[in-house]
């Protein structure tokens, strides 16, 4: 008790209370204020003017693209992603930092220059698109082209988060496994994955809540043609140059609701994996 005492009057950091104030202050400044003035706009509309806003088909057709794209490119970066993450952390290769840096290339990029480039290489006349158009394939301009963009600016989050997991599991568990008569897939699925599923899951998370807002990378390479390719953040920003900024931020709440509770589905989903886990290892 007395070195427990010791160590809190020589803490680097402030007392619990000072530190959560500052915590909440910080927070409500840059999230809770903001996300409450959206609300506080939004009430402006009557039940009946918010419900007509934010349901019309082209509302509701840029849901479905919106969070369809986005729930599909992070599934991809989450199988990919850990394909990525096992290669670079299991094999030595020439070229190794480089491919290790190019993962971050969506971290730096600059949004719209990453728009830029996918359109160039798929539209029809593109390095891609020209091949893919005779098959009958075309990606820019449609909704596939949305899905590419989101996964390309989701992937360093599925890698980054599952690549310190396996650089702690060491491969001397899979040998051991190995030993003990069990194969490559029983050592995957019943050795590897339990201890992969929360990072997992919190990188399909934080891709896919990155790309639910996603505007600069999409909108070039989108075709924003309403009722087909348009996303709910470029409804928005049309909306805001009409100066209808309630009907903006009724669709914004909508988003908003939306996205916190499949957020609060999925952290659910993980804390009941890792609860799980830990029964199975105490």
């Amino acid at each position: 008790m007395a070195v427990l005492r010791s160590w809190k009057s020589h803490s680097v950091l402030p007392g619990f209370g000072l530190a959560l104030g500052f915590t909440i202050l910080y927070l409500s400044l840059i999230v809770l204020i903001p996300l409450s003035a959206t609300f506080i706009k939004t009430a402006e509309l009557g039940w009946g003017e918010f419900w007509t806003a934010v349901t019309t088909p082209r509302a509701l057709a840029s849901y479905r693209l919106s969070f369809g794209a986005a729930a599909i490119g992070a599934l991809l970066n989450t199988g990919f992603g850990l394909l990525t993450a096992w290669v670079l952390v299991r094999y030595t290769f020439p070229g190794k930092r480089l491919v290790d840096a190019l993962v971050d290339l969506p971290f730096a990029l600059p949004t719209a220059v990453a728009g830029i480039a996918l359109t160039a290489i798929y539209a029809p006349n593109g390095w891609l698109g020209q091949w893919l158009e005779p098959l009958g394939v075309k990606v820019a301009f449609t909704p596939l082209g949305v899905v590419i963009a989101l996964t390309f600016i989701g992937l360093p989050f599925v890698v980054r988060t599952v690549q310190p997991v396996l650089e702690d599991l060491e491969a001397e568990v899979e040998e051991a496994a190995a030993c003990l008569g069990a194969s490559r897939w029983q050592t995957f699925a019943q050795v590897l994955m339990p201890a992969l599923w929360p990072a997992l899951i919190t990188g399909f998370a934080l891709a896919f809540a990155r790309a639910v807002g996603e505007y600069g990378s999409v909108i070039f390479i989108a075709g924003n043609m309403p009722l087909i390719s348009e996303i709910s953040p470029l409804l928005i920003i049309t909306k805001l140059e009409q100066y209808d900024y309630a009907g903006a931020t009724a669709i914004a709440v909508v988003m908003l609701v939306i996205s916190f509770a499949l957020l609060l589905l999925i952290n659910g989903l993980q804390w009941w994996i890792s609860r799980r886990h830990g029964k199975r290892n105490p």
